[in-house]
């Protein structure tokens, strides 16, 4: 079974079902608000396969995107098993990364959410997501009809 994860209308992450656990795992024990961890505990322990993050309290959101941007691919890198699949396992856990950036989160120290522009990628002053390279090959799923 697929996992995803709609980090707001029209930017999700699809995974297979062993990855999306993981990646909600490893927020669970990180999150400091605890309703917020035992919904994404729910969602793992009865397979329901899907998460909109954009629903979640504003806070929660916050402190997830801090998560998954400072630790999820290096966690990945330590703690998924090694497999042939690994190295494409840790890819898509840094498109998940890269999706935050595509959301909108801006990733200042006030964690201020942005509106998207028609220029996203403009905004980042130090090494830019994958995604905004001008070579990069599109990365992300986008629902229809958002561009």
């Amino acid at each position: 079974m697929a996992g995803l994860i709609v980090l707001k209308p029209g930017i999700d992450w699809m995974a297979t079902g062993g990855l999306f656990n993981w990646a909600l795992e490893f927020l669970i024990s990180r999150l400091s608000d605890r309703q917020t961890a035992d919904r994404l505990q729910e969602i793992v322990d009865n397979e329901l396969g899907s998460v909109w993050i954009h629903e979640l309290p504003p806070e929660a959101q916050v402190e997830i995107v801090r998560h998954w941007r400072q630790r999820l691919v290096a966690a990945g890198e330590q703690e998924l098993p090694e497999s042939e699949h690994k190295a494409d396992a840790i890819r898509h856990l840094q498109e998940l990364v890269d999706a935050t950036y595509s959301a909108a989160y801006d990733g200042s120290d006030d964690w201020t959410r942005m509106t998207l522009s028609t220029a996203p990628c403009q905004r980042y002053r130090t090494a830019l997501p994958r995604h905004c390279s001008p070579d990069a090959s599109p990365r992300l799923h986008r629902s229809p009809g958002t561009g």
